[in-house]
């Protein structure tokens, strides 16, 4: 089988293809001929962060993110000293893998809060509290800002330019952000902060606006040319601002993750080619 050269580019998130183990992603991934794959913590601490770490090694993959970090937007207390302890875990859990990308969802209001303004104070205190270990590590805590429809629940940084007002507190090399095409697509501001962010993208992750949406919302990303998403013109502006690494597909969709893994990658790659890199 002849693999196009420009899949070297292309990461598989291990959510694309929810069904496979840790080991059989790996090795779906090498079998499509990619370098890189996105890991999450759960599977990877199933089999033990060593022996992940020597599995994707061994296929020749590079571990393009971990995901995830935060929820760090508890008041002081019991809950969160847990929560920055888990996330003090999930630095060095990337960098034994070998990734220097920690994403993080901050997460939303606490249970019962209405409190947005205080819940990003206390996310810009937890990253404050984290960077010195990342860096110590020789990773980057990478912001994830997320649609405007998970601000309750999953991460109250809305807009990239959120957080990069975030991220720019600290030096480039400790904090950066995810630029998640199915995030950011909406907002009108996002290519002039696509532009602001340069030096600053750690991740590069894309997958598709469908509609209608699905019951859960948390389900609703599709795969690439199935929806509403311009991605050549996220991909040039990324990459004009300097970022250079892999192009990570995450797909949280129950019909895709019902779907026989092996054909999702083969279209995962298909696509990845005519919708993503063709403009």
């Amino acid at each position: 089988m002849t693999i196009d050269p420009r899949l070297s580019s292309l990461s598989l998130n291990q959510k694309t293809t929810n069904s496979w183990s840790l080991e059989e992603a790996v090795a779906g991934a090498e079998r499509a001929g990619l370098s890189w794959i996105g890991l999450w913590r759960e599977p990877v601490q199933q089999i033990g962060v060593d022996k992940a770490a020597r599995l994707v090694s061994d296929a020749g993959l590079q571990v393009s993110s971990l995901c995830r970090g935060g929820f760090i937007t508890a008041e002081e207390g019991p809950a969160r000293r847990a929560s920055i302890a888990d996330n003090v875990r999930a630095i060095e859990e990337s960098a034994t893998l070998g990734t220097t990308c920690l994403v993080m969802v901050v997460g939303g209001l606490p249970e019962g809060s209405r409190d947005l303004a205080g819940a990003r104070e206390r996310v810009a205190e937890g990253i404050a509290e984290l960077a010195p270990h990342a860096a110590a590590h020789g990773v980057r805590l990478a912001l994830e800002p997320m649609n405007p429809i998970y601000c309750a629940d999953r991460g109250v940084l809305s807009t990239l330019g959120q957080a990069l007002d975030l991220a720019e507190l600290f030096p480039t090399e400790q904090v950066g952000v995810v630029v998640d095409t199915f995030h950011v697509w909406w907002d009108p501001a996002v290519l002039p902060q696509i532009e602001r962010a340069a030096g600053r993208i750690a991740s590069f992750q894309v997958c598709d606006w469908i509609t209608p949406l699905p019951a859960d919302a948390l389900l609703s990303r599709g795969m690439m040319g199935d929806g509403h998403i311009d991605f050549p013109v996220l991909r040039r502006a990324v990459e004009a601002a300097g970022y250079d690494g892999p192009t990570e597909v995450e797909i949280f969709n129950a019909d895709v993750w019902a779907s026989d893994p092996e054909a999702v990658v083969s279209l995962m790659s298909e696509r990845y080619l005519s919708c993503v890199l063709d403009s």
